[in-house]
């Protein structure tokens, strides 16, 4: 998820719950029933933090890394930070969680019957960030989005009581895609971090090498290869779409902005000629709003 800045304060359940209001697609938004925004509340704190451990964004001076039992040496080791929130998990599921965000989240997984599968896949995703920072297939990618997006899509079907076989593999195809869309807008960001996420056969099938995706403008062989990629993104979406029309009610709008999200955001990105390496093309209210109308007219 790409999130807008956030002052720091001495809270980080607040830091992190916080920047709910800069992700590019609604965490809970307030049409949704009080007890859906509630319990998707408590998930995106989950998934939130664990992706600041695994990008290093925790707040200075390692209040996070202390809620979790790591001491200030080892607050800088992001795997034993993110083996210590894993245990910190399990807690969740049998005893008291010592991180904050975690004992908001115990009420939602007793309430909704969650298990541990999906929040384990997500850690799992962010340990592999340390490890993992290039990947040499679009299949090779494709599994990393398996732990890293669609977890978050079947969290939603199951606090909202509405999962099906068949709307898993909808809300995985949307939730790949929009993964794909977020590692477009931020090849340069994920190059500072030394971390590429176009797939290296498909670069080279383009002719692009790295050193050109940290130029100020892409090139021709970078804007064909965001291009390509762009495109698969597009027709992951379209095949998740049937998903909103699977369900009734406000829960129908909340999935059509995700969907109207991805589209808007690869417009954005084609409207720019697909040179994303200025920074996140923006898409703009309007443009998403036209989207979610005409994914609710083509999914009704």
């Amino acid at each position: 998820m790409t999130v807008a800045g956030t002052a720091r304060t001495r809270d980080p359940e607040r830091d992190t719950l916080d920047k709910a209001a800069g992700e590019n697609f609604p965490v809970a938004p307030f049409f949704l029933p009080r007890a859906w925004r509630t319990d998707l509340m408590a998930v995106y704190g989950f998934a939130r933090l664990v992706d600041d451990i695994g990008d290093g964004d925790l707040t200075p001076g390692g209040a996070d890394a202390r809620l979790l039992g790591v001491g200030p040496r080892e607050a800088e080791d992001r795997l034993l930070l993110l083996d210590a929130f894993e245990a910190d998990l399990h807690r969740v599921f049998g005893s008291t969680p010592r991180h904050p965000l975690l004992r908001r989240l115990q009420p939602t997984v007793r309430r909704r019957s969650l298990t541990p599968g999906p929040f384990l896949r997500l850690i799992a995703a962010n340990r592999q960030d340390q490890l993992v920072t290039r990947y040499e297939t679009y299949d090779d990618l494709l599994a990393y989005c398996e732990l890293s997006a669609n977890p978050v899509g079947r969290l939603v079907l199951a606090v909202t009581g509405t999962t099906t076989p068949e709307r898993i593999r909808r809300s995985d195809a949307i939730c790949t895609a929009l993964q794909i869309v977020e590692h477009l807008q931020d090849v340069a960001e994920d190059l500072g971090r030394d971390r590429v996420y176009l797939p290296a056969s498909d670069m080279k099938r383009f002719h692009v090498q790295e050193t050109d995706l940290a130029a100020t403008t892409a090139n021709a062989s970078v804007r064909a290869l965001v291009a390509h990629e762009a495109a698969r993104a597009r027709a992951l979406l379209d095949e998740g779409a049937p998903l909103v029309g699977s369900v009734r009610g406000r829960l129908r709008l909340l999935l059509a902005g995700f969907v109207a999200g991805g589209r808007a955001a690869l417009h954005a990105i084609a409207a720019a000629g697909h040179d994303v390496l200025p920074g996140p093309p923006a898409s703009g209210r309007l443009r998403l709003l036209r989207e979610v109308g005409v994914t609710l007219r083509e999914e009704g």
